[in-house]
C-alpha cells in the first residue's frame, strides 16, 4: 500500500452520535494539526459535509461509513475506527477495496473492567435492591436475606469470561484480587494464562457453564457469536448463576435471559448493551426481576479522548515512517 506524506495527507475526522461522548473532541484534531502543521485535518460535528469531503481524503477517522458513502473516497487509504466494534464496517465493498481498516483495541479494557468488578459487586451484594428500598426509605435487611439468591461473597466463585481478550485480561486481572477462579473461553483456547486458572475453546464453551458461578460475556461480534449465549447455554449454568453482558447485545438471547430470570433458575444478570439502543420503554428487560441494566456506560470514561488521541497519534506517526500498523482488523474474523 501506498503510504502518504503528511504534506500530501488529508485526513477527515467524523462521527455523529446522540451520545455526545462518543463525538471525538477537539484534542484530537489539535494534537495531529500540533505535531504535523503540513497535513489538512477536517474535523465534521456530523455527517452533512462527508460527501463533498471524501474524494480527496486519504485517512478517515470515524466508526461509521457506509458502502454507498465509501464510493466517494476515491483515494482512501485508511480507514480508523474510533469504536472497538466494527461489525457495522464489514460489508463486501469495504471489505475488497484493499483499504487498511485499525480499531481502538484496548482503551476501553481498564474502565470495562472497573464496571464489570462494579456489577460483579452488585450482584453479589444486591445492590439494586437496597437502593430501591432506600428511595421507598425502607430498612430491607431482612427482606434482602429472605430473597433466594442470599447475599453472597465473590471469593472463591467462578468467574468465567467468555472473549478473553483485552477487557477480560484486565477483569481476570481485578478478579484475582478479589480471591475469584478465573477461566476463560477464546476462539481457539489458547490465551494468556497469568490470571486464569482454565481456558476453553469456543467449541467447549458447554462444558464450561455448567461449573461457573458468574459468566462474563466480553466477546467481539460477528456473524459466528450472535445469539452465542441463548436457551441452550443458560440451561447449562447452574441454579443461582449470574450473567454479565458487557459485549454487545446480539450476543445473548434476550427471552431466553427473561425466561430463566422470571423462572428464578438464574440468580441475576447485569447488562450493560441490548439488542436494541436506546431500550424502548416497552422493553419487557426493565421489568425483569433481578436485573441490572447500565445504558452502555461501561466503555465511557473521562480519559477516553485522552486515550484515543494518544492511540491515533502512535498509528500515524508508524503510518508516516512505513512501519506496520498495531490494532488492524481482520476481515476474514470480523475484529
Amino acid at each position: 500500500m501506498n503510504r502518504t506524506k503528511p504534506a500530501e495527507t488529508k485526513l477527515v475526522i467524523c462521527v455523529w452520535h446522540p451520545f455526545t461522548e462518543w463525538r471525538p473532541k477537539p484534542i484530537l484534531a489539535e494534537a495531529i494539526r500540533k505535531r504535523w502543521p503540513e497535513m489538512r485535518v477536517v474535523h465534521l460535528p456530523n455527517y452533512d459535509r462527508l460527501p463533498e469531503e471524501l474524494p480527496d481524503t486519504d485517512i478517515f477517522v470515524g466508526y461509521s461509513l457506509r458502502a454507498e458513502q465509501l464510493k466517494d473516497g476515491k483515494k482512501l487509504k485508511w480507514i480508523h475506527s474510533t469504536a472497538a466494534g466494527v461489525a457495522q464496517l464489514m460489508y463486501p465493498e469495504l471489505r475488497d477495496s484493499g483499504i487498511l481498516v485499525t480499531n481502538p483495541s484496548g482503551i476501553f479494557s481498564v474502565p470495562m473492567a472497573e464496571h464489570v468488578i462494579g456489577l460483579l459487586l452488585a450482584l453479589a451484594r444486591n445492590f439494586p435492591d437496597s437502593v430501591r428500598q432506600q428511595d421507598r426509605a425502607r430498612w430491607s435487611q431482612q427482606e434482602l436475606w429472605d430473597k433466594p439468591q442470599h447475599l453472597t461473597e465473590l471469593n472463591g466463585k467462578v468467574l468465567l469470561i467468555v472473549g478473553y481478550g483485552s477487557i477480560g485480561r484486565e477483569v481476570a486481572k481485578r478478579a484475582k484480587a478479589l480471591d475469584m477462579r478465573v477461566w476463560g473461553v477464546t476462539r481457539s483456547g489458547q490465551g494468556d494464562r497469568t490470571q486464569a486458572e482454565k481456558m476453553f475453546a469456543a467449541a467447549q464453551l458447554q462444558e464450561a457453564l455448567p461449573d461457573a458461578d458468574y459468566v462474563l460475556i466480553a466477546a467481539p461480534e460477528t456473524a459466528e457469536t450472535k445469539h452465542l449465549i441463548g436457551a441452550t447455554q443458560i440451561a447449562r449454568m447452574k441454579r443461582g448463576a449470574r450473567l454479565i453482558n458487557v459485549g454487545r447485545g446480539s450476543l445473548l438471547d434476550e427471552a431466553a435471559l427473561i425466561h430463566a430470570l422470571e423462572l428464578g433458575s438464574l440468580g441475576g444478570a447485569a447488562l450493560d448493551v441490548v439488542q436494541t439502543e436506546p431500550l424502548p420503554a416497552e422493553s419487557p428487560l426493565w421489568r425483569t426481576p433481578n436485573l441490572m441494566l447500565t445504558p452502555h456506560t461501561s466503555a465511557v470514561s473521562d480519559r477516553l479522548w485522552e486515550r484515543e488521541t494518544a492511540l491515533l497519534m502512535d498509528l500515524l506517526e508508524r503510518w508516516f515512517d512505513g512501519r506496520e500498523l498495531f490494532n488492524r482488523v481482520d476481515f476474514a474474523r470480523g475484529y
